[in-house]
Parts: structure tokens; sequence; C-alpha cells
């Protein structure tokens, strides 16, 4: 017996924990010792009080407990966040030498990283931090101090404004967590291009680090391509597709604001923006008018957002991911070529590609798929969470 606020899984539930898979849900319970605060730290023990972890406690999530450590020597304390995050710091030192001017990636992957409910991400000298659990919320403020003296960054953001933590009986929050204000706008070098990043409200925590090599490689097929961006944001594959030569890209974008960046990244570069046509819209509808006006494309990009953020909303992302991809293909020349993606977590690999090939099937186009494309290295899967495999894509040549 612990005097510590303790968790006992049902003796048949242990397998998960035993494999390292550091999610505990409330269905795996067998009983709770003492009344743990959200955020809290809990022993995690077998039925028969065998120590498996220490995790902290989220009652309002269907994820109860979320592991911090399956090391039983291994407190939970500013030594172990520090630890955690100088390990991280190292792995993209390893990874990400000599990448061609690159000054922004993902710091600290949350599970993959041991620290569930943490992102940190870095555009140039600037941390912007997601914090989007329970635990992770409580050690916020050790987190950042660690962060602060780890870099010596003068400046520490947050964007933590993600519906997410409503799970976890969180509000939004967003700002300054040290510091001087951060620029309206950050300037981060790319693979030799150059990007303007909106921390404050941008998407995620500001710009979509985890496609960085792939849009290098859209990139490579762009000589003398006319492409069409979908989902464009802020103009990231169609910059790198206009330093690979395209004749012209189409962008398309529900937001005004984000093409509006798109366009300034695109003058940023030197590119000429004449080569250029921004759509503000609905990203179907207009791959529908296209469709029905016969215009054809060399190459089209799909990243839409997540379209499932949990099983039961899977079946209506099957037909959304069936929809579109079907559009692309009837849009694509002979011989062109599609970059098709999914950040859905609940997206298996193999059922993407189903779904990519049934679309191809409906279109009356044969296709083959060339290469499978994935989130970038600073965005690390650890193999004892599967789950943090969340980026995947295809591309696809029509024959």
């Amino acid at each position: 017996m612990t005097s510590k606020p303790a968790l006992y899984l049902k003796s048949a539930r242990t397998k998960s924990l035993e494999r390292r898979h550091p999610w505990i849900f409330s269905g795996a319970v067998a009983r709770i010792d003492g009344n743990p605060m959200s955020g809290e730290t809990v022993e995690i023990l077998s039925e028969k009080g065998k120590f498996l972890g220490r995790g902290a406690y989220s009652p309002t999530s269907q994820i109860l407990v979320r592991v911090w450590t399956f090391d039983e020597g291994e407190d939970i304390d500013a030594a172990f966040f520090r630890n955690r995050l100088q390990e991280a710091f190292q792995l993209r030192r390893d990874l990400l030498r000599d990448k061609d001017g690159t000054t922004a990636l993902r710091l600290v992957n949350a599970e993959s990283d041991g620290l569930p409910g943490v992102v940190i991400d870095r555009y140039g000298e600037i941390p912007v931090c997601q914090f989007t659990s329970a635990g992770a919320e409580k050690w916020r403020g050790e987190i950042v101090r660690q962060l602060r003296d780890l870099t010596g960054a003068a400046t520490i953001f947050e964007r933590s404004d993600l519906e997410v933590r409503s799970k976890e009986g969180l509000p939004p929050r967003s700002g300054l967590l040290y510091g001087a204000d951060p620029p309206e706008l950050v300037e981060i070098g790319e693979h030799g291009c150059r990007y303007l990043v909106d921390i404050r409200r941008g998407h995620k925590t500001g710009f979509y680090l985890d496609q960085r090599e792939n849009r290098r490689a859209a990139g490579e097929f762009s000589s003398g391509a006319e492409v069409l961006n979908c989902f464009s944001y802020s103009g990231g594959f169609a910059v790198h597709a206009l330093q690979g030569g395209a004749e012209k890209v189409v962008n398309i974008d529900a937001s005004a604001d984000a093409l509006e960046l798109a366009r300034a990244n695109i003058l940023l570069n030197g590119l000429d923006a004449g080569r250029v046509t921004n759509l503000c819209g609905d990203v179907f509808a207009l791959l529908r008018r296209f469709r029905d006006e016969g215009r054809r494309f060399n190459l089209i990009i799909l990243d839409p957002p997540k379209f499932a953020d949990s099983r039961h909303q899977l079946p209506g992302a099957c037909r959304g991911y069936k929809d579109i991809n079907l559009l692309a293909f009837k849009l694509l020349k002979p011989g062109g070529t599609l970059f098709t993606f999914s950040c859905s977590g609940m997206m298996e690999p193999d059922l993407f590609q189903k779904i990519v090939a049934d679309a191809a099937l409906d279109a009356g186009r044969r296709a083959a798929v060339i290469k499978r494309l994935f989130q970038g290295e600073d965005h690390p899967v650890a193999l004892n969470f599967p789950e943090g495999a969340y980026l995947k894509g295809l591309i696809c040549r029509v024959l």
C-alpha cells in the first residue's frame, strides 16, 4: 500500500502498461485509493499492488491517466522535466544538423518524447508551447522555467487554444508565457525558403512544421507544372512549388487572411506573384466547379484539416477523403501527380490507401503509389506509442 494516491488496474488490463503504452482508460481501472486532484501524480499499480508506473490523473477525460514514467525510481519533479526536455533537445540536435538553413522545428512531441500533453515548437529563437492534458497543465510553470533555463529564450509564447483541452476540463488559453511580446509575424527558414509565421493566431502553433520534408518533395515534382494547392493555408507548398519551377499555382483556402499571408510569403522569396491565383472558398465546391469547367492540373496537393477527432467521426471522415480524392483524380492530367494527406490520427494508413484507391477507381483513373509520406523527423513516434504516427501521405502518379 502506498501513501500517495494510487490507481489499481484490473488484472486483465495491465498488458498495455507492461508494454509501456502511456494511456490508461477509465474502463481499465479496478479502484482508486485517495482523492487525486486533476493533474496530480498517481501511482499506477496492478490489482495485487505491483508497481507499473506514475502518471497524471485526469478525472474528466476518457484517458483517465497519462503515464509520465514506468521507472519506480523516477520521481515526478523539476529534475524529471529538465531531463525529459534535455533528451528531446538532444534528439533534435542529432537528427537535424545541416538542414539547409532550417530555423523552425518541433522541440517536444508529447507522448513520443515522454511528456504527454506537452508540445513545444521553435520558430527562430521563440519557443511556442501547447499544454493539452491535465498533467501538462499542472506542471506548466515548471516546464516553462526549465525551457527558459535550457534555451535562454527571451520570449516564450503559449498556444493552448485547442478544443481538445475541454476533454481535460481545461479552458483554452493563449498568450505570452515569458519575456517580451513576439512580433506580429516571425520569419523562419526552411530548405532555402523563407516564411512569415503568425504564432499568435495561426493554425496549430503557427505553421505546419510536420510537412517540412513533404513540401520539399512537392517542389521536386513541380518543374513546368500547373499546380493546384488545396487547403493552402499560408502557402507552404506553393512557395516550394514555385521554387521548383512551377508555371502556375492555384491556392485554395477558406481563410482570406491565410491567403494574404501566402501572398506575402511568395513575395518574401522573390517569386513571381503573377504566376499565383489565390481563391478564397470551400475546397470541395471549387473542385467541383473546376471539374465542370474541364480544368486540368499536372500536380494537385490535398492537405486537409483533421476530418476525425474520434472513432465515431471516422465514417464521415472516410466519405470526406473519398470525395476530395475522387475530385482530384478527375482534375489530374494524364501523367499527373497527386500529393494526398490525412492528419487524422484515427485514420489507419492501410484504410487511407484503400480510400484513395477507391477514389481513383470511381474516377476511372489508373494510378500507382510511388512514395509514402510521413511527418518530419522532429516529430518522432515512440515505438510504445504508435498513435503518434498521425500524419500519413501518398504520392500517386496517374498512369
